[in-house]
C-alpha cells in the first residue's frame, strides 16, 4: 500500500538556509502585517532584540507570547524524536507573525521557533491577542485564518509529537484516533512497517512490548498514556485541570461538543450562564470528520467540519464557556435539586440545567475480519489525515447519505478511483442533490447500486473486497486499498436508559412525547411542557441535535436546536 507524506517546504536541518529563502505565502498561512496592524498590536506589547540562535518558542512547552518579526529572520523547526531528525519547516522575515492555533487555545507549542540572525521582535501576551481576535474584526480574520491553515499544514508535515506503536494494537488505534479527532499535529511510526521504529525505541530505552509510546520533543516518553494523560500534556483542558468545574454548581452543563453542544455552549455562555461542556473524545462530533460541508448557511465555498469546530471552540471560549475533553459521562443523578453528571474518572459535575448533545456514533460494518483493518485501511472519517494515508490508491466508500457523498467528492480529488457502494438503487434518496450531481459527473467515481460488501481480504492492509448484488446474488471482487464506512449512526444514550424516556431506537424523547412517556400529563399542565419542545422527561434536562428523537440530522438544525435549548432553559429557570 502506498502512502503519501506531505513534506513540501520542509528542509533537513544541517545547513542554515539562506536568508533569502523566506517561505512564500501561497495559501494565506503566512500573511505580512501592515504598519497600522503592527501599531495596534504594539499597544500592550514590547519590542526587544533577539540574537541568532535564540529560541523564541520551544516545542512541547506552553506558548504564552505572540511574536511579530520586525527585523531579522526566524526559522520554524520540527525537533523530531531526538535522533537528529530536525527539520526547518518555515522561514519568516519582517512583518510576519509566529504561532498557530495552539496559542489561542492554550495548548503547548508543536514546533520550535529560532532566530537565525540578529533582529528585533514585538512580543505581545497571548491574552492580549485573544482579546483582539474577539473584538478586532480585521485582525481577527487575518490571525485566525492564518492559524487555522497553519494547524492544517503542521498536521500534513507530520510535525509535533510521535506515536510509536503497532497497527494491530487497540491502544495505538485509540491514541491515533484521539490525536486525529482533536486535530493535534503528530506523526505515527508503525512498529510493523517503519524500519526506524525499533532503533528509536532502543535509543529511548523502551522495549517493543511497552508500546504504544508517545514521544515529546525527543525526550519525554509516555508509555501507553490514557487519552486524558495525552490531553493534559498537550494543554487540552480535562476535568481535573479545571477544578472549579467539579466544585461549582454550574448554570448549564452541556454533554457533547458537536455542533449542537457547541452552539449551546456559545449561546449559554454569551447569555451569562456559567457553562461547562463535557466531551469524551474531541470537539466537533461527527461533523468534524467531514472534509467539506457545502450546504451550511453563510459559507458559499463550503467549510470543513474541523474548521467549523475550531471556530466554534474559540467562540465559546471568548464568552467564557469551559470545554473539557476526555470527560466521559457515565451516569446521571441528582443532589440538592441539581443534576449530577458522573464521570468515568470518578469525578462529577453539578448543574442547574443540562443539554444532552451526545450525538450519535458511527455504525460499524459487520464483515468478518474487518476489525483487524480498522485504523490502517478501514476508516469512519474522510479528512486530509486519512487521504494522506491512502496515497493515490483506489478506495471504496459504503453509504448513501451526505457523509458518504462528501467523502466521495473529497477523496476523488486525491486518489486514483473511488468506488461508491449503495444498497439501494437511487443515489438521491438520502443524499443532497448537489452531491449527487458532483458524483455523477466525476470521472474517477463509479457508483455500484444494489451492492453490499460480503468479504474483506488483506493481512496488514486491505487489498480487495468481495461485493454482492443484493438483487441477483452475483458476486464480484474489487481491488481497493482503503474502505470508508458511512452507514449511519446509533445514539450514545446507554448511560441514560434508566434515567429518562427514550424511543425504541435509543434516541431521547422530548416535548409532548416526553410528557406522554412520563405519564404525568394529568398532574402537570402539558401546555407549559410542550412550549419547551427540547425538554426531556426529566425537568431541566434538554436534548439537542442528533441524539434527539425526530431530529433532522443536519449541522444547521443541530446548531439551531443548541440555541433553542438555551432559550428554553431560561424559561425553565423563570418557571422553577
Amino acid at each position: 500500500m502506498s502512502t503519501r507524506t506531505s513534506s513540501e517546504d520542509a528542509t533537513p536541518v544541517g545547513d542554515v538556509p539562506s536568508v533569502d529563502d523566506e517561505t512564500p505565502d501561497a495559501v494565506g498561512a503566512f500573511p505580512r502585517l501592515t504598519d497600522d496592524q503592527v501599531a495596534t498590536l504594539e499597544t500592550g506589547g514590547t519590542r526587544r532584540s533577539v540574537h541568532a540562535g535564540e529560541v523564541l518558542i520551544r516545542e512541547g512547552a506552553p506558548s504564552h507570547d505572540f511574536f511579530v518579526i520586525l527585523s531579522g529572520k526566524v526559522a520554524v523547526v520540527d525537533e523530531g524524536t531526538g535522533d537528529g531528525e530536525r527539520r526547518i519547516l518555515r522561514l519568516h522575515g519582517p512583518g510576519r507573525f509566529l504561532g498557530e492555533l495552539g496559542l489561542l487555545e492554550g495548548q503547548v507549542a508543536f514546533f520550535t521557533a529560532e532566530a537565525i540572525e540578529d533582529g528585533e521582535v514585538l512580543v505581545v501576551p497571548a491574552e492580549r491577542v485573544r482579546e483582539l481576535v474577539a473584538h478586532d474584526p480585521v485582525l481577527s480574520d487575518l490571525i485566525l485564518r492564518a492559524y487555522l491553515v497553519r494547524r492544517h499544514l503542521l498536521i500534513g508535515l507530520g510535525s509535533g509529537f510521535r506515536i510509536i506503536g503497532s497497527c494491530y494494537s487497540p491502544d495505538t488505534l485509540r491514541l491515533r484516533e484521539f490525536a486525529m479527532r482533536n486535530r493535534l499535529p503528530h506523526r505515527w511510526i508503525d512498529l510493523e512497517q517503519d524500519e526506524r521504529a525499533e532503533q528509536l525505541l532502543r535509543s529511548l530505552d523502551v522495549a517493543p512490548e511497552d508500546t504504544p509510546v508517545v514521544i515529546w520533543h525527543g525526550e519525554k516518553v509516555l508509555r501507553n498514556p490514557t487519552n486524558a494523560e495525552l490531553a493534559r500534556i498537550v494543554g487540552l483542558p480535562v476535568p481535573d485541570s479545571v477544578p472549579d468545574a467539579a466544585q461549582d454548581v454550574c448554570d448549564l452543563v452541556v454533554v457533547g461538543a458537536g455542533p449542537a453542544g457547541l452552539a449551546a455552549s456559545v449561546y449559554g455562555a454569551s447569555d451569562g450562564l456559567n457553562t461547562v461542556t463535557l466531551e469524551s473524545i474531541a470537539s466537533g462530533g461527527q461533523a468534524s470528520t467531514s472534509s467539506r460541508i457545502e450546504n451550511y448557511l453563510g459559507f458559499p465555498a463550503g467549510i470543513s467540519g474541523s474548521e467549523l469546530a475550531e471556530r466554534a471552540v474559540l467562540q465559546a471560549g471568548k464568552f467564557g464557556a469551559r470545554i473539557l475533553v476526555s470527560a466521559e459521562v457515565t451516569g446521571l443523578g441528582s443532589e440538592d435539586g441539581n443534576h449530577v453528571l458522573r464521570l468515568a474518572d470518578g469525578g462529577a459535575v453539578h448543574g442547574r440545567a443540562v443539554v444532552l448533545a451526545t450525538g450519535a456514533r458511527y455504525r460499524k460494518l459487520t464483515v468478518p475480519g474487518i476489525e483487524a483493518l480498522e485504523g490502517t485501511s478501514v476508516y469512519y472519517a474522510a479528512t486530509h489525515q486519512e487521504a494522506r494515508m491512502c496515497g493515490t490508491d483506489p478506495v471504496a466508500i459504503v453509504g448513501g447519505g451526505n457523509s458518504a457523498g462528501q467523502a466521495t467528492v473529497f477523496l476523488a480529488d486525491h486518489v486514483s478511483h473511488v468506488h461508491l457502494l449503495i444498497r439501494g438503487g437511487d443515489l438521491g434518496k438520502s443524499m443532497s442533490r448537489y452531491l449527487v450531481d458532483q458524483i455523477e459527473r466525476h470521472p474517477r467515481v463509479t457508483v455500484h447500486r444494489h451492492t453490499e460488501i460480503r468479504e474483506v481480504h488483506g493481512e496488514k492492509y486491505l487489498e480487495e473486497i468481495v461485493v454482492e448484488d443484493n438483487h441477483t446474488g452475483e458476486q464480484d471482487t474489487i481491488r481497493v486499498h482503503a474502505l470508508f464506512v458511512f452507514i449511519g449512526a446509533m445514539p450514545h444514550t446507554g448511560w441514560l436508559a434508566d434515567a429518562i424516556a427514550l424511543d425504541d431506537h435509543g434516541f431521547v424523547l422530548t416535548g409532548v412525547d416526553a410528557v406522554h412517556a412520563r405519564g404525568d400529563g394529568n398532574r402537570r399542565r402539558i401546555g407549559a411542557q410542550v412550549s419547551r419542545t427540547l425538554e426531556t422527561s426529566r425537568p431541566g434536562l434538554f436534548a439537542a441535535g442528533d441524539v434527539r428523537s425526530g431530529s433532522v440530522k443536519r449541522v444547521a438544525s443541530a446548531v439551531g436546536e443548541g440555541a433553542m435549548a438555551v432559550r428554553q432553559i431560561h424559561e425553565y429557570f423563570d418557571r422553577s
